[in-house]
């Protein structure tokens, strides 16, 4: 019993020297075009964190939340399309964004068949001072949804 318990310690508590580096995380952001050759500059923010949580709901979070794991293997997918990892790791990682995109468009019943053409960025959002900066650091390449107008 004591050995499990030394096994789980570590998982319940985690140490800080887990992490290599703590720094900001990129954000998702993604728009939808009616057509392959449309400038529109409307992004929307995937996920976006609640502005306010109850205990309650914090409370629930601590020992249930599928969806914020998911989130964060959407930010590790980010962070390996940034560190330049290998085109393969970069192809299935934007895959990966696409997908869960789409998924939720699905959710929310999104109507996509006016704009079939889905494109995510990644931005980082960084404090300088009073003002907030964002960095534009990766912008992908059109996805089709395939869907087609009725």
């Amino acid at each position: 019993m004591l050995q499990t318990l030394k096994l789980l310690l570590p998982a319940l508590i985690p140490s800080w020297r887990f992490f290599d580096t703590i720094a900001p995380s990129p954000r998702i952001e993604f728009r939808l075009l009616e057509n392959e050759n449309q400038k529109a500059d409307i992004w929307q923010e995937f996920r976006p964190r609640p502005a306010n949580l109850s205990i309650l709901t914090m409370l629930k979070r601590m020992f249930w939340n599928p969806y914020w794991n998911e989130s964060l293997f959407l930010v590790s997918c980010a962070e390996r399309i940034i560190n330049n990892q290998s085109e393969q790791s970069r192809r299935h990682s934007s895959q990966e964004i696409f997908s869960r995109i789409q998924c939720e468009l699905e959710r929310e019943r999104t109507d996509v068949t006016t704009t079939p053409y889905l494109q995510f960025r990644l931005v980082f959002v960084l404090r300088n001072d009073t003002q907030i900066e964002q960095h534009i650091t990766y912008i992908s390449a059109l996805h089709n949804l395939g869907v087609e107008a009725s």
